[in-house]
């Protein structure tokens, strides 16, 4: 099958045609969903269809969350599977599950003494949320047991793509700049955004998708490298345990990823 490399140019660092992320191909499953969010370490699938949130363990139990009042669910984050959250952006809601889909959290953000808000959310450490407020530009770091923020950035002047987080670390994609955050709220890092509209991480690593390529950012660089992929089309992707997921045309893509 004919590869495709796709170079791009992070800040001034640029990429060396010779170096890219290799990946082998272990084998594909055919799998319809509406939307793919996660697959964890154990082989668990997390996925939404018609617009009820699903959980499938390897031994094909499936479990269910639904919440007609609150309409479709714009994303949902299974970083945390203790901690699922759900958001839903018609109604400025978000619901946290516990592994067994049980809803243990409800957050109106129209509700709250301070209105937010809020176009992005995702997992954060303890009993946080990260938000991305609407109204005064900046990202927060919500603390939904407490109803308080905890932190928040300086206003961010740019259209947001895509926000991704782990318990450490707050990535905020734009259409200019790629941002790192800590979990203080401090910036870390500040690229420049070359054509980039998703992003993936995986231990501090991160994966973007531009068109139908990947690129690799490691953690502590700013050297972006190309994905060794065929040329296809991406709906979902992301990388547990070394593996690399792609999902579209309701077939599931899994490739080795050869990191150094």
């Amino acid at each position: 099958m004919k590869y495709t490399i796709y170079l791009f140019l992070f800040l001034t660092c640029s990429i060396s045609a010779q170096k890219v992320i290799e990946t082998s191909f272990i084998k594909k499953t055919d799998f319809k969903t509406d939307r793919l969010i996660a697959i964890d370490n154990f082989g668990t699938r997390y996925f939404i269809n018609n617009n009820v949130f699903n959980k499938k363990d390897p031994n094909q139990t499936v479990i269910t969350y639904n919440n007609l009042q609150l309409g479709n669910i714009t994303t949902a984050n299974a970083f945390n599977p203790l901690k699922t959250n759900l958001f839903y952006k018609d109604f400025n809601s978000v619901i946290i599950l516990d592994n067994r889909l049980a809803e243990i959290f409800r957050i109106d953000f129209n509700a709250l003494p301070e209105y937010k808000n809020i176009s992005h959310v995702s997992t954060g450490h303890d009993n946080t949320i990260w938000v991305f407020n609407q109204d005064n530009q900046k990202l927060e770091l919500f603390d939904y047991k407490t109803r308080t923020t905890r932190a928040q950035t300086v206003p961010i002047q740019s259209v947001i793509l895509d926000l991704k987080s782990n318990y450490n670390f707050c990535y905020l994609l734009t259409k200019d700049y790629l941002y790192i955050y800590n979990y203080f709220g401090s910036l870390v890092k500040k690229i420049k955004n070359h054509e980039c509209t998703e992003l993936t991480e995986s231990n501090g690593d991160i994966i973007l998708k531009t068109k139908n390529s990947l690129v690799y950012l490691k953690k502590n660089s700013e050297t972006v490298i190309p994905i060794l992929i065929p040329n296809l089309l991406i709906n979902a992707f992301f990388v547990t345990n070394e593996t690399l997921y792609i999902y579209a045309n309701e077939t599931l893509k899994e490739y080795k990823i050869k990191i150094d």
